[in-house]
């Protein structure tokens, strides 16, 4: 009899312990530039909330683009705050969700050096290059911050004939890295971890010659039910993701 109670305890018992959290999958939008540092984010989140993401990266204006015609991402990471500040506008997405988790830096880069010497700074102002490339400022923020630099220091009129756009960060980096492109802006976080400041070809662009890259995450209203992507915003503001962002040399909390 004792027996047949306990058993009888016990079941009852466990019809009121709570529920195991059952994973979910979100489909998460990422800005070319933070596609690495998403990776690694995507392998923590993984590990620690027994969620998983499909992470697909582009340039922010195409993510925006394809979000407006119906592409069910459920979290966008920008590479700025106005793409998400427009999207809020036209109602994509959820309310009070939006904040900043990353702040981008601007890099010029060589990455062969072989056609001059000296600075790289110095072969840009003195025009000793072929080709300059440039993320498009029409999609792609850090192509808007490369203009706004060279328009800064007076160079956009006399560069735009050596000009080659790519449609977004990864595509500069490739036409560097490639040889089609001599000189190239490109973000500071591409050398995370790496010591650039003795390196003729870098150069660090100064903060005051761009308006600061705020880069911003934001829940799509396709995403407002979903698991998986409320607990990645969680993660992401966290004090673990921060320092990881922070390790890929971005700013966090700037």
């Amino acid at each position: 009899m004792r027996g047949l109670l306990a058993a009888t305890l016990l079941t009852f018992a466990g019809l009121f312990q709570p529920a195991p959290a059952v994973a979910e999958q979100a489909l998460i939008a990422v800005a070319s530039n933070f596609t690495a540092t998403a990776r690694d984010l995507q392998t923590r989140f993984e590990q620690s909330s027994g969620h998983t993401l499909l992470i697909t990266s582009g340039s922010t204006g195409r993510l925006y683009a394809q979000i407006l015609h119906g592409a069910p991402f459920d979290v966008l990471l920008a590479a700025d705050q106005e793409t998400p500040n427009r999207l809020a506008a036209q109602g994509r997405t959820v309310p009070g969700t939006q904040f900043t988790y990353a702040t981008g830096r601007l890099a010029l880069w060589s990455a062969t050096g072989a056609l001059a010497d000296g600075p790289v700074a110095d072969r840009l102002r003195e025009g000793q290059y072929r080709t300059l490339a440039i993320a498009n400022p029409e999609l792609a923020p850090y192509g808007a911050a490369a203009r706004e630099t060279l328009q800064t220091l007076e160079l956009w009129s006399s560069v735009e004939g050596r000009l080659i756009t790519g449609e977004s960060i990864a595509a500069v980096q490739a036409m560097l890295i490639t040889g089609n492109a001599d000189l190239g802006f490109v973000p500071v976080s591409q050398f995370a971890g790496t010591d650039m400041s003795g390196d003729a070809n870098y150069w660090e662009i100064p903060q005051e010659l761009y308006t600061p890259i705020h880069q911003d995450a934001v829940l799509t209203v396709h995403g407002q039910s979903n698991a998986a992507a409320l607990a990645w915003l969680d993660f992401l503001a966290g004090p673990e993701a921060r320092a990881i962002i922070r390790a890929h040399g971005y700013g966090v909390g700037e």
